[in-house]
């Protein structure tokens, strides 16, 4: 059986969770310090704060911003729902641009136009969430200077481009952002499990991020000394949001092998390029000039309609061979919840939308053999002839 993503754990991650387990504390230990300083270090922020998963990262991102309730987030329909769900959970409204049809991220042009339009209807933005669709790093550099243009703060949805490089840079991130975020799913091009962790260089997002992930409880030494160690204060209202020593243990050692995983994900997309470029009902993912894509994901795009094959049935042609695909994403305005909340409907958004009817992901992770490769493409080229 090929599946589109798999996790890669050795013997090393192993023993870093079994020496984790051994440890005195298995939660709010010194793995977790660990893991965050690790972080810090290989993606160039001042801050890192590790949470349970990749929707905690954006809920705790969102609400550090301290965004007026009912204010629009500005982000993309093709994405994980988390992205614009964190909206709702923190009382804000989410409102999609549509993606570029070059490398399926944001449209830096449509987001500026938009900008535009709302303000003259006296629209309140609080916040611009981008997502590095795929691993292909979004245009940040156009973004960042919206962002300074019309003082409208901006999180980076990092979660698919853990090891990508902007302008040769692995640190961009942070740079371009006011918070980035991580997930490590175990599909993720590294893993904890579950689990993900927020990055910043502004300290009051640091320390409100901090308070929130652990129930909104606060201890300082001066209460110790005067009431007594057990004391505390929930000063706000927060969450059950911490990641546990053992998860970030395994975090630690992955982070050691994100440079070889990258490599191996990027040999399996030129091999996919090299066989699916030579036909025009295939489209491969392109890279912009200076960018240098993790590869999350390998979206092709077929045109289906060429072939007179439905997505469906292409589907099912290829589990009788045993491979297993995804598709990434169903538009989120498609979604019932957002349709009948926000009114949505099909044609809202139509490059995502024909994005959608065309992309298959194709399997792409460290495990996969090139034999396995072969025969991936090999059944996807019979199958659409």
């Amino acid at each position: 059986m090929i599946t589109y993503g798999k996790q890669f754990v050795d013997k090393y991650d192993i023993k870093s969770v079994v020496k984790a387990l051994k440890s005195e504390r298995i939660t709010q230990g010194k793995f977790v310090n660990k893991f965050e300083s690790n972080l810090k270090k290989y993606f160039g922020s001042k801050y890192c704060s590790v949470v349970s998963n990749g929707t905690a990262a954006l809920h705790l991102a969102v609400l550090a911003l301290n965004i007026k309730k009912g204010n629009l987030v500005l982000t993309t329909p093709l994405s994980f729902l988390a992205t614009s769900n964190c909206a709702f959970y923190a009382n804000l409204i989410p409102h999609f641009i549509d993606i570029n049809e070059d490398n399926y991220t944001i449209d830096t042009k449509q987001l500026e136009k938009e900008i535009k339009v709302l303000r003259k209807k006296r629209k309140k933005i609080g916040v611009i969430i981008a997502t590095d669709y795929a691993g292909h790093p979004c245009d940040w550099k156009k973004i960042r200077q919206i962002s300074k243009k019309y003082k409208i703060p901006v999180i980076n949805d990092n979660c698919h481009a853990i090891g990508s490089k902007y302008y040769s840079d692995l640190k961009y991130a942070v740079k371009y952002s006011d918070i980035a975020t991580h997930s490590y799913h175990a599909v993720k091009n590294i893993t904890t499990g579950e689990g993900g962790a927020v990055f910043t260089n502004d300290q009051r997002i640091f320390d409100k991020i901090n308070v929130l992930r652990t129930h909104g409880v606060v201890r300082s030494e001066e209460k110790f000394r005067t009431i007594g160690k057990w004391y505390y204060e929930m000063q706000d209202l927060g969450f059950n949001y911490r990641l546990t020593d053992i998860q970030c243990a395994l975090g630690i050692s992955q982070l050691k092998k994100l440079k070889k995983f990258v490599i191996r994900r990027r040999e399996i997309a030129k091999l996919y390029n090299q066989a699916f470029s030579k036909n025009d009902i295939f489209r491969i993912p392109t890279e912009s000039k200076n960018i240098k894509s993790a590869f999350h994901i390998y979206p092709l795009l077929i045109n289906f309609d060429k072939i007179k094959i439905t997505k469906k049935k292409f589907f099912e042609k290829l589990e009788n061979y045993k491979i297993y695909l995804q598709v990434h994403y169903i538009p989120i305005h498609f979604q019932p919840f957002y349709k009948k909340k926000l009114n949505y409907k099909k044609g809202d958004y139509p490059i995502t939308e024909r994005f959608y009817d065309m992309e298959v992901s194709l399997p792409i992770h460290y495990s996969l053999k090139d034999n396995q490769i072969k025969k991936i493409i090999k059944i996807i080229i019979k199958i659409c002839r």
